[in-house]
């Protein structure tokens, strides 16, 4: 069991000190302030205590000397337990030695809670296995890294709305039970809605055409979720997605959309959470380029590159014209630039219903795939979308999908039908690009994967 919490101290240094956070600490220098949070480590060193904490916002040092602080704060300081919850209060010392340019002479500390020795905090500054971490995903958030990566998560979905936001976008929100698939129903969760069938959205598109229809320029943002049996670095079976739809668009100003829209948001993490990316380890410079004009590719094209590539044994397998790309035909691509590289007018065959064919040649679907640099792959898919009733009526049919269940998407194309395009990305897949990961898993606070739902 949890040790009893001692009541806060009422000297005047934990009560009349202003409360700071450590992220802003900065404007106290010379100050005392009063710090809530928790005991991330310590060391000793004779009569000195060098206690690390952190309080969501960042990690401090503190110091203490046996003569400089009372009896039971020392002893108080010298019995904390990694992850014990404390209000410290201290003054304020610029150090340029220090992480954050700081560091805090404790004056006092009140011990809120004190992790027993008994059962101490699990996750100790030695490495531990990644199934190890999974399992207590809910106190690994609390490591430096993490909290980094999701300070630059909260920052991406920030600025990727912030960025709609001021461009006359307005936002709407679809529903996350649906009817009917928007792609098909072999990789949706089929959910039993008052004893007819229903499924757990995997795109907002369909009911955002509507709201583009109606208000010009709309977002969604929200989450999806795809029942795909996929284990590879790339995939979560419940993610975020922020996903665009203009009336009136083609796919070249959709391609312009994407290429600012991504630009922003990188901008925005370099210029905001600069320090966590610094946290992470992240190559800021692989970062900087990301600036418009994305460099833009025909599948065709992509396809010729992917063969050459083959043959100077760059890629196992050749590429067969007419599939769409998998993993290693994506990593072999995205890592041929500095910047996304935008591959666009695939063949319409491999692509979704909804997808406009090229006029020029309707063997082309009007869609591009934005493929990360450093061989992260797809982050932005989207398209023209289809606008003749005839045409999407038909493509329904083909795709053996039910007619039903598309009356209403049918009467876009009956009412007012225009040119629109619209595209959907995926937060974790940006967040895994823009800090570098390895893996998808540690871009969301709880990844839903193939074999995890715990915790």
């Amino acid at each position: 069991m949890p040790e009893e919490s001692a009541a806060p101290t009422t000297g005047t240094s934990t009560t009349s000190a202003p409360v700071a956070t450590i992220a802003t600490i900065g404007q106290y220098e010379g100050r005392s302030v009063t710090l809530r949070g928790w005991l991330y480590n310590s060391r000793e060193s004779g009569k000195l205590l060098f206690p690390i904490f952190r309080d969501g916002t960042g990690t401090i040092q503190g110091v203490a000397h046996v003569k400089s602080v009372a009896p039971r704060v020392f002893e108080d300081l010298k019995n904390l337990t990694q992850e014990s919850s404390v209000i410290v209060a201290g003054k304020v010392r610029a150090d340029k030695r220090a992480p954050g340019g700081y560091e805090l002479d404790v004056e006092d500390v009140a011990v809120v809670q004190r992790v027993p020795e008994s059962d101490p905090y699990p996750i100790t500054p030695k490495e531990h296995g990644v199934d190890f971490l999974m399992e207590r995903r809910h106190l690994w958030v609390r490591s430096p890294r993490q909290s980094a990566i999701l300070r630059i998560r909260a920052e991406i979905m920030r600025a990727a709305a912030e960025f709609f936001d001021s461009n006359g976008f307005i936002r709407t929100d679809p529903p996350i039970l649906t009817p009917a698939a928007c792609e098909g129903t072999s990789t949706l969760f089929p959910v039993d809605y008052f004893g007819d069938p229903a499924y757990l959205t995997q795109s907002g598109q369909l009911y955002i055409e509507s709201t583009a229809l109606a208000l010009g320029k709309v977002y969604s943002f929200g989450p999806t979720f795809r029942a795909e049996k996929s284990k590879t670095r790339r995939h979560l079976t419940e993610f975020w997605m922020i996903e665009p739809e203009v009336a009136y668009c083609d796919l070249d100003g959709l391609m312009e959309l994407a290429e600012n829209h991504l630009s922003h948001i990188v901008q925005s993490v370099l210029r905001n959470r600069a320090a966590e990316l610094e946290t992470i380890g992240r190559d800021k410079s692989k970062l900087e380029t990301i600036k418009p004009p994305f460099p833009r590719l025909r599948y065709d094209e992509a396809v010729e590159r992917l063969n050459e590539a083959h043959k100077r044994g760059e890629l196992e397998q050749p590429f067969e014209y007419g599939n769409d790309f998998g993993s290693p035909d994506e990593t072999w691509l995205s890592a041929q630039y500095d910047r996304p590289v935008m591959v666009h007018r695939y063949p319409a065959e491999v692509k979704a219903f909804y997808m406009e064919p090229d006029p020029a040649d309707p063997r082309w679907a009007l869609c591009v795939d934005v493929l990360a640099p450093e061989g992260y792959g797809e982050i932005v898919g989207g398209s023209q979308r289809v606008s003749s009733f005839e045409l999407l009526s038909r493509r329904i049919e083909q795709h053996h999908l039910p007619m039903e269940a598309f009356q209403w998407y049918l009467d876009l194309r009956r009412y007012g039908s225009v040119p629109h395009a619209g595209y959907g990305m995926g937060i974790e897949r940006a967040v895994a690009w823009i800090c570098g990961l390895e893996h998808v898993r540690e871009t969301i606070p709880f990844a839903r994967m193939l074999h995890r739902m715990y915790p």
